[in-house]
């Protein structure tokens, strides 16, 4: 029972793919399109034959454009920052696929619980500080311990706290 498609399928039997395809969320496009990254060398037949043979969505046409990344002083992961060595990264391809039938994205979770978000915003944050440290002019920036001695020493001036020598807590009992 084989139905009529509007296209010609491919030869190119592809069993394990070594590429990666991300749909991307776009709330202005209808619910028949759909945007895809694709790697560079993905073409409009191929990823026309991957929808069918993988989801069995029929794409009536296929949009394509490279989108150029802008042209950095130097490589983002570089050890010793080169001054007037320019980097452009990769590229990044996207693909519009409009489908027979239109998707609707679900809706987004309220709850993300199940997620454990909490925890991996709480890492995010640790390492955007840790990251913050790294940074060549992190020395001239302010660290967070000047505003505890700020506040500290707001304190004493007001009279609130009444200042005691460390030695004295600490050390050891004379005879």
């Amino acid at each position: 029972m084989s139905r009529k498609l509007p296209f010609q399928l491919g030869r190119k039997e592809v069993f394990l793919p070594s590429f990666t395809i991300t749909l991307l969320r776009t709330p202005r496009l209808p619910p028949r399109y759909a945007t895809f990254i694709v790697p560079l060398n993905l073409n409009k037949l191929d990823i026309r034959d991957y929808l069918y043979n993988v989801y069995g969505i029929t794409a009536l046409s296929v949009r394509s454009y490279v989108q150029q990344q802008k042209v950095r002083h130097d490589k983002p992961d570089a050890i010793l920052p080169r001054p007037r060595k320019w980097f452009r990264p990769r590229a990044i391809k996207k693909m519009t696929v409009e489908m027979e039938k239109p998707f609707v994205w679900p809706e987004e979770p309220e709850d993300y619980s199940l997620w454990d978000k909490e925890t991996f915003d709480a890492a995010m944050k640790a390492s955007r500080a840790e990251n913050e440290l790294m940074q060549p002019d992190a020395d001239q920036k302010p660290s967070a311990d000047r505003e505890t001695i700020a506040a500290q020493a707001q304190l004493l001036l007001t009279g609130k706290e009444v200042w005691k020598p460390k030695w004295e807590d600490v050390g050891e009992p004379e005879e």
